[in-house]
């Protein structure tokens, strides 16, 4: 009797810190709407709005893993309980480092609008790498909850459409700076911009090995996407 209080209690703290978990997600989900917003619509407040919720975001990283150490501590869990708490604590880094990259964004819009760099450079074509971005980030976060491997699959592959979306972008940006010499150094600003984006897709992608890794007891970091199928099965 005293074991399956014990258990239902640890069970308990592994839902509470999961809980944690997605909401932090969440915060950096819903500022980075609102960092492609102030992009899009060149909005100062809305791009201060989201720098005020950065201390926040890393806030919420120090209690989730100060959670983790303090439930390693108590319960000493062993095999998939363990790999689990393990897996959290990289997934709430990958989100703190997305969040970063989130408020970059926001700091960069920031210094455009202040700057009164030209408006005719393609801002509205980084959308489709931000709803990307956006997507994979929440698609990570739902695949977490269920822990999803075969959404975690689908969610690195879709890594390589934001990589692709980078690449074009970046060409583009080539062909107005040859053209006009004065708009290379706002062209560099948007390559920030859309290179942040493209991290924030690495940065999900990162979060779906993590989740593989919990269910299937395989680190699939650094590996070829037909070993990961694999694994996955």
């Amino acid at each position: 009797m005293g074991d399956k209080h014990i258990s239902s209690q640890f069970d308990a703290e592994l839902n509470s810190i999961s809980t944690h978990v997605l909401e932090m997600g969440g915060l950096v989900e819903s500022q980075l709407h609102q960092a492609v917003y102030a992009l899009i619509h060149m909005s100062l407040e809305t791009a201060e709005q989201v720098l005020e919720a950065e201390n926040r975001i890393n806030q919420m990283e120090v209690n989730i893993d100060h959670e983790i150490i303090s439930t390693i501590g108590r319960r000493q869990p062993t095999a998939r309980d363990l790999r689990f708490l393990m897996a959290i604590s990289r997934t709430t880094q990958n989100l703190e480092r997305a969040g970063d990259e989130v408020a970059r964004i926001a700091r960069m819009v920031k210094s455009i609008i202040e700057s009164g760099s030209p408006r005719s450079l393609p801002v509205s074509e980084l959308r489709l790498a931000a709803d990307l971005a956006a997507g994979m980030l929440r698609k990570t976060l739902d695949s977490f909850a269920r822990l999803d491997t075969t959404m975690a699959l689908a969610i690195m592959k879709d890594d390589n459409a934001i990589d692709l979306e980078y690449d074009g972008f970046l060409r583009k940006l080539i062909t107005y700076m040859m053209e006009d010499p004065r708009t290379i150094s706002p062209s560099l600003n948007l390559l920030f911009l859309a290179k942040s984006l493209e991290r924030v897709g690495d940065h999900a992608k990162n979060i779906a090995e993590q989740i593989i890794f919990v269910v299937k007891g395989e680190d699939v970091r650094h590996t070829s996407m037909d070993k990961v199928e694999s694994v996955v099965g």
